[in-house]
């Protein structure tokens, strides 16, 4: 079928069970699913900005500033992957049991703090603390992961979750612009030393930072169907209007449709069949823009959108399951390897290209974040793609190991050839993001379908894990 382009902002068509668009209306913030979709990119392209506003700024005029040794710089850089780590662990259960929205908000207004209190800092020991604490915002993926997750249907949730995270891990390249341009702008034009100059400029990704989180909390709804703590009942009502059944819910993850009878009664019996499904009814009228689902359809979405609330009972299984810990592995791999490369690759511009300078290496280097506009959607898209033409799990996870192989194998020219040549570094540099990137969609395309009635806990793993791959 060919690709119709009005679906990019026309009101999209949704599941009749969860309400999930089975289109994105990316060019549409008004419609609903527009708007959340937005402030996803837009929530966690913000804080990357900030999280990683230091490294632009950093091996030249802070260091200078601050006196610091490349040892400082480095462990600064490490330290401000830890706090990401740790909020994160706490950011799965916490859309679990808040939602992704006030999650996603709370990260933002939290790590903000730091943000306006960069130009504070006086020396390395100041830089690490400030830093761990800014680390906060790293931890927003989480809800935006989770909050995209919510929002569209199995079809495109791959390429909705690899478009929110590939436009907000660009943060990561246009901190690289922004932040040598907003300090040259105040030496320059406000004759700013630069002493003051890169302490004010962090004022700029603290106010952004503000504005979209507010923006999140007034505009946007927990889930396509209202308030996160009855997202179940909606499920369950919605069910129960499109087939003659009343569902039933016994325990987190399960949920079972009965025969309506007109006794109204039920018997002890009835209890242990719960998980059986009897649906014999005939399938109720659907609205204009609802997809035409089966009746077993129907029932497994129904099942999919009772999330367990968080406990060692069940965070348990889901974390040391087999699916989750490939997973975690190979983000380890993909997103780890990305964070690493970020904070490092201005600097090593600068040092295999001197003439550059900060701004030049920085300039460079943005591009590298910049690639996840196209190559982590298109890893989304890929992984889409593949499942729909062959309705197999085994398509997306045989391209997520490929990807890691052709990305590891330009890693290794990189750094077998440490190339002075600008051409051929920036050109191995593109071919590795487009694996690396693409990579890091194809995982998250992958984890709606793993352990649904546990999202939030599962998304944690892999994200948790690639933090260890800045070591």
């Amino acid at each position: 079928m060919a690709f119709d382009p009005t679906i990019l902002w026309r009101a999209p068509e949704v599941n009749p069970i969860n309400h999930k668009a089975r289109s994105i209306p990316g060019l549409n913030p008004i419609n609903v699913y527009g708007r959340v979709f937005t402030f996803s990119w837009l929530g966690f392209m913000i804080a990357f900005w900030s999280w990683y506003a230091f490294p632009p700024l950093l091996s030249i005029t802070i260091a200078k500033d601050l006196k610091l040794k490349q040892t400082d710089v480095a462990n600064s850089n490490i330290i401000a992957l830890t706090a990401t780590l740790l909020v994160r662990l706490v950011a799965g259960p916490s859309c679990d049991r808040f939602g992704p929205r006030w999650t996603f908000a709370g990260c933002l207004l939290a790590g903000s703090i730091p943000t306006a209190l960069a130009g504070l800092v006086t020396n390395a020991k100041g830089l690490m603390a400030l830093r761990f604490f800014i680390g906060i915002l790293g931890g927003s993926f989480v809800p935006c992961q989770v909050w995209s997750t919510g929002f569209f249907d199995k079809n495109v949730v791959g390429t909705a979750n690899a478009l929110t995270g590939g436009l907000g891990n660009a943060g990561g390249g246009i901190t690289y612009f922004l932040m040598p341009a907003v300090f040259d702008s105040l030496v320059a034009n406000q004759h700013l030393t630069p002493h003051k100059a890169w302490r004010i400029a962090f004022i700029v990704p603290f106010i952004a930072i503000v504005a979209v989180a507010i923006g999140m909390i007034i505009c946007c709804p927990d889930t396509p169907t209202g308030n996160w703590a009855d997202r179940h009942r909606a499920a369950e009502q919605s069910l129960s209007t499109h087939l003659n059944v009343d569902p039933v819910v016994d325990v987190p993850g399960a949920i079972s449709a009965e025969r309506r009878t007109g006794s109204g009664s039920e018997s002890p019996s009835d209890t242990d069949e719960k998980l059986r499904i009897d649906a014999t009814g005939k399938a109720g009228a659907f609205g204009d823009h609802e997809a035409h689902l089966g009746e077993q359809e129907m029932l497994d979405t129904a099942r999919g959108e009772i999330v367990a609330k968080p406990s060692f009972k069940e965070a348990i299984p889901v974390i040391f399951s087999m699916q989750t810990l490939v997973q975690g592995a190979c983000y380890f791999n993909s997103f780890g390897a990305e964070l690493a490369i970020n904070s490092i690759l201005g600097a090593y511009y600068a040092k295999n290209f001197p003439k550059l300078g900060q701004t030049g290496s920085g300039n460079w280097a943005a591009m590298f974040g910049l690639l996840n506009v196209v190559c982590r959607p298109l890893g989304g898209v890929v992984a889409d793609m593949a499942y729909n033409r062959t309705h197999n799990l085994w398509s997306k996870k045989l391209l997520i190991h490929a990807y890691g192989v052709l990305a590891g194998a330009f890693l290794i020219a990189i750094g077998l050839t440490n190339s002075h040549k600008q051409s051929t570094m920036f050109g191995l540099v593109a071919g590795m993001a487009f694996f690396l990137e693409g990579g890091n969609g194809l995982n998250y395309a992958l984890v709606p379908h793993v352990h649904p009635h546990a999202n939030g806990k599962f998304i944690l793993i892999p994200i948790a894990s690639s933090k260890y791959g800045i070591y």
